[in-house]
């Protein structure tokens, strides 16, 4: 079994029809600084519950370096945190892929961007729970 604290390509959401996909019929939320696009399905692969893309807009930081920096420290916030979505994906045995974008016009702190991370997880997590729990009655 793959170690649980990484972040693989697998996970990483690519392919130009997949990505339409998820914009066109995703349903989304907002954790600020973060606001996140995510589509459900069921669970081709037991061992990849989720699939993300994050994306920092380059309208608001002109520097590719700030905007690679805040990439990687959203990607490492769910990196360390994806347990709390993926064990209750498990649990149900569903999929999901999403997009988090970065809202801020401003740098935050990785901790801000950590306790975001955090609270958005969660909040996903409980959404697929009462979705899958509709899915029952």
């Amino acid at each position: 079994m793959p170690c649980r604290n990484r972040l693989t390509a697998a996970e990483r959401l690519r392919g130009e029809i997949r990505i339409k996909n998820l914009f066109l019929s995703g349903k989304s939320f907002i954790v600020y600084p973060y606001r996140v696009v995510y589509d459900m399905g069921d669970a081709a692969n037991p061992l990849l519950p989720s699939a993300i893309l994050v994306s920092v807009s380059k309208k608001r930081f002109k520097q590719a370096v700030r905007r690679n920096r805040l990439r990687r420290c959203i990607k490492e916030a769910f990196r360390l945190n994806k347990s709390l979505l993926n064990d209750s994906l498990q649990a149900v045995g569903k999929t999901v892929d999403m997009a988090i974008l970065y809202l801020d016009r401003e740098e935050l702190p990785y901790a801000t961007l950590e306790k975001s991370m955090k609270e958005l997880l969660q909040k996903l997590s409980g959404k697929i729970l009462s979705e899958d729990s509709k899915d029952m009655k």
